[in-house]
């Protein structure tokens, strides 16, 4: 196992801690919007404001949990995480996915029985309030959605969706109550009927994160570009003839490989070990994010078994076509 104070451990550790202070601002937003929101819509006689604002608030409960997932997942590997704790990242973009759920129904159902309960239409002034949530809202998921790109995240991406989530929902009750307010008497409910179809959007939302989530949790495997990736700079290392299987799975903000490296069948243990330990600092140093690599070492086919020049490789950038 590679010490606590590995450089791409403490690479790890900053960028999760980079994550988790804009995570924590996120939280202090929400929490300052639920405020506004729930003033504007009783004063302004609006449910979908109220509402939204309720989402502002499960908001700010979804971005704590993720805000604990990137403070875990920046710890090093100990001996009982030996490839460190990087799923905590992950499993904090599925807790987000599944708030994203609880928010849609709880909005969905109080929007149908506020449509059919006769109350009164909402005020036009909570349309410049709603105005400016969505352009805040939507301003902080795209920051997000950059740090997300980034830093490799699944759970920055997931807390990207959440608030653009809200700004949808907040520009849905928006055209609701401008339609209210145009139509006057018998339009009284057009801001429910908003909210409640804004909920088809942040169902929808919730699935991609839900995928994205279950995705890192289940080892999904890589893209193929990225996988090429690994495979050129390990075949860059001196003594590498050519690469047979390469496994790698994301692990939070890191990756993690498994790769069985061809070498000449007349080394030595010694060499053989020596060109290993090199493909696994080139990896460790490289640009692509890994945090531990397992290198297995083969003897490579003799050129006339294989059909090959003496000095061809195999890169095979491409994954095998399972059957």
């Amino acid at each position: 196992m590679m010490p606590a104070s590995a450089p791409h451990h403490r690479d790890v550790a900053t960028r999760a801690e980079r994550a988790a202070g804009l995570v924590l601002r996120g939280v202090l937003l929400n929490l300052g919007l639920a405020l506004v929101k729930f003033a504007g819509g009783i004063i302004g006689n609006t449910y979908a404001l109220v509402a939204d604002g309720v989402e502002s608030l499960l908001d700010a409960f979804s971005s704590v949990l993720v805000w604990a997932g990137f403070r875990v997942a920046s710890r090093p590997p100990d001996a009982d995480h030996p490839y460190g704790h990087g799923k905590a990242e992950s499993l904090a973009g599925l807790a987000v996915a599944l708030v994203v759920f609880a928010a849609c129904v709880w909005i969905a159902v109080h929007a149908v029985r506020e449509i059919v309960t006769p109350h009164q239409g909402p005020h036009w002034a909570t349309l410049p309030l709603l105005a400016l949530i969505v352009a805040v809202k939507y301003g902080f998921s795209r920051r997000l959605l950059g740090a997300g790109e980034r830093e490799g995240s699944t759970a920055l991406h997931a807390e990207a969706w959440h608030h653009y989530a809200d700004a949808v929902t907040s520009a849905a009750a928006f055209a609701g109550i401008a339609i209210a307010v145009a139509g006057g008497e018998g339009y009284e409910s057009a801001d429910d009927w908003a909210a409640l179809l804004a909920c088809g959007v942040i169902a929808l939302n919730g699935v991609a994160i839900l995928r994205r989530a279950l995705g890192d949790v289940m080892d999904i495997a890589v893209p193929e570009a990225f996988e090429g990736e690994i495979r050129s700079v390990a075949l860059a290392v001196p003594g590498v003839r050519g690469l047979d299987k390469c496994r790698v799975r994301k692990s939070g903000l890191s990756h993690l490989v498994d790769i069985h490296v061809e070498v000449d069948p007349e080394l030595s243990v010694r060499s053989g070990h020596a060109i290993a330990g090199a493909v696994k600092h080139a990896l460790l140093r490289s640009s692509l994010r890994v945090s531990d690599v397992l290198v297995h070492i083969e003897p490579a086919a003799a050129p006339a078994e294989a059909g090959e020049g003496p000095s061809a490789k195999r890169p095979n950038p491409k994954r095998p076509n399972p059957k």
